[in-house]
């Protein structure tokens, strides 16, 4: 679910706590502000037009919940067929369609919302992201099960998921923008490199002169990108936040 990332309004005070009139029923949904979505990944022009075609041509009946619900699933089972591949390498293939039902759910969901204007914006944002944590999880344990990759580099790759994660939520709420790319890099394109990758490993399990697993190449490539990415942006919006808010 690409949920409307959450940014909290004027009821509250500088201490955290909402003022009393914030505890009316709904005025936090009336209240709440929208922070900037900044997609430009190497996909984004593309996606966004077949999301917004699938959108117009959901059927009424399948909700923005149940896509959410399918991207989950499907991550979970994505990282499940990682696990049943160190028996049988054909859950390599299952993995990829997995990951094909998870990018339309966890990309859809929010789209459609947004296009029959029934968003939930708080509700979407925090039932995305968790989902998106323990899914992200359950896949990367998956990979640290499936005899393709080593498992320290696969809680490597988690971890650095997870602190580029803290990295979006924080400056979703200190600056306003809720960051789904990096560097050109978003979910979708994660994606497409591990599809890719499946495909690859089936032929070439290990590489350079066979003495490193595929998956091990790349999951080190990976910690590194995502390692420059962490440093990058946190350096970023350390730097604007103190020039934003200089004390004499």
């Amino acid at each position: 679910m690409k949920a409307c990332p959450v940014q909290f309004s004027s009821n509250q005070t500088t201490s955290g706590n909402p003022r009393p009139h914030a505890l009316k029923p709904n005025s936090l949904s009336l209240d709440f502000q929208h922070a900037g979505r900044i997609q430009d990944s190497f996909v984004a022009a593309a996606e966004r037009k077949s999301l917004l075609w699938l959108a117009a041509h959901t059927p009424e009946w399948i909700k923005p919940d149940h896509l959410t619900l399918l991207g989950f699933i499907s991550q979970v089972m994505a990282g499940a067929s990682y696990a049943f591949a160190r028996w049988n390498p054909a859950w390599l293939l299952a993995c990829i369609g997995f990951l094909a039902l998870n990018w339309l759910g966890d990309s859809l969901d929010g789209t459609l919302a947004r296009f029959r204007e029934k968003q939930r914006p708080r509700y979407g944002f925090y039932v995305d992201h968790m989902m998106d944590s323990v899914g992200g999880t359950c896949l990367m344990c998956g990979l640290a099960l499936s005899g393709y990759m080593d498992r320290y580099i696969a809680m490597g790759l988690l971890v650095f998921f997870l602190l580029l994660s803290i990295q979006s939520y924080l400056a979703t709420y200190t600056l306003k923008e809720f960051r789904l790319s990096f560097w050109g890099f978003g979910p979708t394109e994660l994606r497409i490199l591990l599809c890719l990758g499946n495909l690859a490993v089936l032929r070439w399990p290990r590489v350079l002169k066979p003495h490193y697993r595929l998956f091990d190449l790349g999951g080190v490539i990976g910690i590194a990108g995502m390692a420059g990415m962490f440093v990058f942006y946190t350096a970023q919006n350390i730097l604007r936040l103190y020039r934003e808010e200089r004390v004499s």
